[in-house]
């Protein structure tokens, strides 16, 4: 069987039932990767080295018979992995998965490994330009005209909530915070999840653009523009902020009722923790104030202090934006969810 060479068009609009291999080294794969692709390193990132080193130092020649020795006696485990790969994926009744193999730009690496996938009687094909083209693709989502409606609020209205009760009846989303494995704020760190590299955060939002291409009406919450340790991207980041903002107005103390609920139960330390690395914009005194009462378990009220402090940065942005505010009426909301979705969506309409 021919090894076929698919552009980046090709791969970006090809069948849905593939298999894609990144055959990188670990330590690329996990600073950033396409998503849905499984890691099949060929070298590990110490044999890499060794290679890179003797290309650029002494011949290609040399790095190539180095990468043979290196690659030879993992070959048979190679295919075993795509063999328990494949059996893993497929249905007993589905089509077998074709297989697309990629490196860093598509050169000798993804060559080899599709070689040896080939000779055993997969099919395989190879990404022309490799994870370098599906980067460059990635990035030129960022600029085009999206069309976008943005749920906004104070801290503990309930916007992520909104988001997703609107993907489940079936409406355009991009949950952003959800990307980042991280809730937004110096108090957002969501337990157990380790929030991905930069690059790899724009990866995986640049395939929910894709996905959602041609929709009209994609709903997103408003941010920040850095979302714990990762920033949208700036063309992006400006399309959010000239679109139809959605303000849904929930009174303080229901909001804050709503924020101890979610937050109180955290570590002092961690808590703690979270209102240090904010304490050169919330103040020496806030700072103090906040830290005090959480010394004395009162958590009501040293949320108190820091929902008055993201009150305030929020509504610093809200004067910075372009688009036309819609505010919705104020209700709890937890107990009625449905009810201003409804609303945000009449008015919308």
């Amino acid at each position: 069987m021919a090894i076929s060479k698919l552009t980046i068009q090709e791969f970006m609009t090809g069948a849905s039932n593939t298999l894609v291999l990144d055959v990188r080294s670990p330590g690329e794969y996990r600073h950033a990767h396409i998503p849905g692709a499984y890691p099949l390193p060929l070298f590990t990132d110490e044999e890499r080295k060794v290679v890179g080193t003797a290309y650029k130092q002494e011949s290609r020649e040399k790095a190539i018979k180095l990468g043979l020795g290196f690659f030879g006696p993992k070959m048979v485990t190679m295919v075993e992995e795509v063999q328990a790969l494949l059996a893993k994926i497929s249905a007993s009744d589905a089509e077998q998965p074709r297989i697309i193999v990629h490196c860093w730009r598509g050169g000798m690496r993804s060559a080899g490994v599709a070689w040896l996938l080939d000779l055993y009687g997969f099919e395989v094909s190879t990404l022309a330009g490799g994870y370098k083209a599906w980067r460059n693709r990635a990035l030129q989502q960022f600029s085009k005209p999206w069309s976008l409606l943005v749920t906004g609020g104070y801290t503990g209205s309930g916007k992520t909530g909104i988001l997703l009760e609107l993907r489940k009846q079936g409406h355009p989303i991009i949950d952003l915070e959800g990307l980042a494995s991280h809730r937004g704020s110096a108090f957002g760190d969501l337990p157990g999840a380790t929030p991905p590299s930069q690059e790899m955060f724009e990866n995986l939002l640049a395939s929910e653009l894709h996905r959602l291409e041609g929709r009209d009406g994609i709903w997103i919450e408003d941010e920040s523009q850095r979302i714990g340790p990762v920033n949208i991207p700036r063309e992006f980041f400006t399309l959010i902020h000239t679109a139809p903002l959605y303000f849904i107005e929930i009174p303080f103390e229901e909001r804050l009722g709503h924020i101890v609920k979610e937050y109180g139960k955290l570590e002092k330390e961690q808590l703690t923790n979270a209102i240090l690395r904010i304490r050169k914009r919330l103040g020496g005194l806030e700072t103090k104030t906040a830290i005090g009462f959480l010394a004395e378990n009162n958590i009501p009220e040293c949320f108190r202090v820091l929902l008055t402090y993201y009150d305030k940065l929020y509504r610093k942005s809200l004067q910075q934006r372009v688009a036309t505010t819609v505010e919705l009426e104020k209700v709890d909301p937890v107990a009625n969810t449905s009810s201003l979705l409804q609303r945000t969506l009449q008015t919308h309409d």
